[in-house]
């Protein structure tokens, strides 16, 4: 899995327990599936279809930094599924999963449309 994401801790990400609120965190991972997407099907006109399960496993505090990873789990015809993976920088541990996250590729009207991609493309493989 490639981490491309970093958030710090900011006092106004933390729930009233003084530690890093649920759903600020699910706001970065859906913000990050985005910008993944849209590198990887190259069009700005995509939109978050289902998120399955989501397991919190720990949590981060004022100060920490959080890495979120993204890796592709499969091409669909108009789709692209991703599982995602946040941790703490700072105490290495894993603070959830996400074991898919479908993201719609659609038109210029908001339909779905296919995309024409089999596999993960790198920046640098399109400048070459």
């Amino acid at each position: 899995m490639r981490f491309h994401t970093r958030k710090w801790v900011k006092p106004e990400d933390l729930n009233p327990n003084g530690t890093l609120f649920g759903g600020r965190l699910l706001a970065w991972i859906d913000e990050e599936a985005a910008l993944y997407t849209v590198i990887q099907l190259d069009n700005n006109k995509i939109v978050t279809k289902y998120v399955s399960e989501i397991n919190f496993m720990s949590s981060a505090k004022q100060g920490d930094i959080i890495e979120i990873g993204m890796d592709v789990v499969k091409f669909g015809k108009t789709s692209i599924v991703l599982k995602c993976e946040a941790r703490n920088k700072m105490t290495r541990e894993t603070i959830l999963t996400v074991d898919n996250i479908i993201m719609v590729n659609l038109n210029e009207e908001g339909k779905p449309i296919p995309h024409g991609k089999t596999e993960i493309e790198f920046v640098r493989n399109r400048l070459e």
